[in-house]
């Protein structure tokens, strides 16, 4: 078994392995295969996809069922297209895009009429490119395209055999002409449209392209053409219109247009406007798939002329390729060195968010569209195979731990050495901690209760030690053991903890309250409340693996740990729940209100130490006052220090009320029996 486990670690665990991995993803990401593509594209459409955004220069008009009802069968007669374009300028239209195509003669013969309005309106119209000769048109309306640079045109834009036009007169009556055709992506969807398509030779503008030459007053066309494909098209009044290097530009597909049907809906005034016809009868029309949705073919191409003229269109530059490879290589790498580190996933999660913000900042802010989708997936693949071989080699290293330890140490601390093997040495590191002491306060009168019930009284002082442990965890503490009904426990180890301090302190309030819920549980049940002193401290100690070579615990030892247990101890002294030492006040000063109580040397020790409590409120009136007491306390003044005592246990009310209590008391046995040699320092005869 063990051989077999060795040899399955061995293979899992070959850089050999790790590398076929590598070799199989970049094969992958090299061919783009349908399921890479499709889920780029999706990515496309996360980050195109925005609020809809109303035109305020595009219309569209529809010719649908109620046009049909009005004017009779399709294909209307000319003469009605003829009307159509005389109502629209009638209203003050400054251009009209027809989207439907006649490449036949009137059946009515009155291409003539529309010839006329033709030749006094501008209209671009359309046409369409074809894989079949058959029925191509014999005079194809062209614009004029200049193409500059050192690339070969044909090797990057769209080609086709043949163009279908309109009929002759009607193609040379346009004011332009320009292809609707459209080149879905592999999942069925129109993304981007080609905005320069070639057939024999010649070069044919799309229907938007075309429509927005003629919105400029320009005659031609530049497009700049180098080794990698398009890299600019322009009309020479307009700006550079952005391409990818097949002369491909993405559509926003975010606008909505004014709509307004044939035979339905009264034309409004369309003072400057564009206006784009076309069919959306069913049966007619062929609606086509965007990322918002199916669109008739003619609002399509209105999201192409809003995109065209606003400069909404995106990019995929030519350098994004390289970029992108360079990026997996890199991404790979960073994967494979941060896994050597604890929280490897936090940080290779922050990567790879950082990854993916990348593309979205240069979408949002430069236009620039990148994919990260397949080197996001590729790289979780690679984590994963990382991940399972880290994960097998941890479980057979546990494994052996366990053989070699479960017989002799704890369930528990076979599981920490399981979690950390590097603590299986004995000894330990010389740290900042802040320890806390706890004790039960009226035990005696709890045991009595119970009588010789010590089931009962083991149960009630579980869940005691259930209630007060779970506040400790809760606050990133470690406990350290239980020694009878007190606890002990300490922050900033085995993990570093900054604010140890003030979790201690946070810990101790929250145990505090957690008690007054639990003895408001008990006291329906007949049971005496528990009372609780806390004594926190905060000193370097050392903390690790204390014991014997045959057992040991992780625990502290120093003499800022044994002032912990003494701080504990002087609660019942000095009437509060809560003393801390000097560094732990000064660590939590700016958070929770902390008051001296006295300079006390603890029992065992013969240097001082400032003891203090803390409160929850802040900037009390009494605290200056108290500051004096403890001044005339020091110096001896005991008739005054008396008086302060009093006046500050009406000031304070109930929250230090037991403490001048026994300050005062203190004080009368001085009065009574002064102290030899006073110099401010009490003496605790007491633990």
């Amino acid at each position: 078994m063990d051989t077999l486990i060795q040899k399955t670690k061995k293979v899992l665990l070959s850089p050999w392995l790790a590398l076929i991995t590598f070799a199989v993803l970049l094969t992958v990401k090299l061919a783009n295969p349908y399921l890479v593509e499709s889920t780029r594209l999706k990515f496309y459409d996360y980050l195109m996809l925005g609020s809809p955004t109303q035109s305020e220069q595009i219309v569209t008009v529809n010719i649908g069922e109620k046009a049909i009802e009005k004017y009779g069968q399709w294909p209307f007669p000319r003469e009605v297209h003829a009307q159509i374009i005389s109502d629209i300028y009638g209203r003050g239209a400054a251009l009209v895009g027809s989207t439907i195509l006649m490449p036949e003669p009137d059946r009515m013969g009155t291409d003539g009429v529309l010839v006329d309005t033709l030749k006094s309106h501008p209209v671009v119209l359309s046409q369409t490119v074809s894989d079949s000769c058959s029925r191509a048109s014999a005079t194809i309306r062209r614009t004029g395209v200049a193409v500059i640079g050192d690339g070969e045109a044909t090797e990057f834009l769209p080609r086709y055999p043949c163009v279908l036009s309109n009929v002759s007169v009607l193609q040379e009556a346009a004011v332009g002409v320009g292809i609707t055709s459209t080149l879905p992506e592999t999942d069925g969807v129109v993304r981007r449209v080609p905005l320069l398509s070639e057939s024999s030779g010649e070069y044919y503008p799309a229907f938007a392209l075309e429509m927005l030459r003629v919105a400029a007053g320009d005659s031609s066309y530049q497009a700049k053409i180098n080794q990698t494909g398009v890299e600019a098209l322009r009309i020479p009044s307009f700006e550079t219109i952005k391409t990818d290097e097949y002369g491909r530009t993405f559509i926003n597909p975010n606008y909505q247009f004014p709509s307004y049907e044939i035979g339905e809906d009264p034309l409004p005034v369309l003072s400057g406007k564009i206006v784009i016809v076309g069919v959306t009868a069913a049966g007619i029309s062929n609606p086509v798939a965007t990322p918002s949705g199916a669109q008739h073919p003619h609002v399509l191409q209105a999201s192409i002329l809003e995109t065209l003229i606003n400069g909404d269109s995106v990019s995929i530059p030519v350098w994004s390729q390289l970029a992108d490879l360079a990026a997996f290589l890199g991404l790979a790498l960073a994967l494979i060195v941060l896994s050597r580190f604890r929280f490897s996933i936090i940080y290779i999660a922050v990567l790879l968010g950082g990854y993916f913000y990348l593309p979205v900042y240069l979408f949002a802010s430069k236009g620039i569209l990148l994919d990260v989708t397949f080197n996001v997936f590729a790289i979780a693949l690679i984590y994963i195979h990382i991940f399972t071989a880290k994960y097998i080699s941890e479980y057979l290293q546990k494994q052996q731990i366990k053989k070699q330890f479960g017989t002799y140490l704890s369930p528990d601390l076979v599981a920490q050495l399981q979690r950390q093997p590097e603590l299986l040495t004995l000894g330990g590191d010389s740290r900042e901690l802040s320890i806390m002491f706890t004790d039960v306060r009226g035990f005696t009168t709890i045991s009595e209760h119970y009588g010789e019930d010590v089931q009962g009284l083991t149960k009630i002082m579980n869940r005691y030690m259930t209630v007060m442990t779970r506040a400790i965890l809760e606050n990133k503490g470690t406990l350290d053991k239980y020694i009878g009904d007190a606890q002990m426990a300490f922050w900033n180890a085995p993990l570093d903890n900054n604010k140890h301090a003030l979790d201690a302190v946070r810990t101790a309030f929250q145990m505090l309250k957690d008690l007054e819920t639990f003895n408001d549980e008990i006291k329906g049940e007949g049971v005496p409340a528990f009372g609780m002193g806390l004594g926190i401290n905060t000193a370097t100690v050392v903390v690790g693996n204390m014991g014997s070579t045959q057992r040991f615990d992780y625990t502290c030892l120093g003499d800022g740990v044994n002032l912990a247990a003494r701080l504990e101890g002087q609660t019942k002294s000095y009437g509060v729940k809560l003393i801390v030492g000097p560094q732990t006040a000064e660590l939590v000063g700016d958070v929770y209100q902390v008051v001296e109580l006295d300079l006390i040397a603890v029992k065992g020790k013969t240097l001082p130490a400032k003891i203090f409590t803390v409160l929850e409120t802040f900037d009390h009136p009494g605290e200056k006052q108290h500051e004096k007491f403890l001044t005339f306390y020091r110096e001896g003044n005991w008739e005054i220090a008396k008086k302060f005592a009093s006046d500050l246990k009406k000031c304070w009310q109930g929250e230090l009320s037991d403490y001048y209590d026994l300050m005062i008391s203190r004080i009368e046995e001085f009065e009574t029996h002064p102290p030899k040699d006073w110099d401010g320092i009490y003496r605790a005869t007491s633990k």
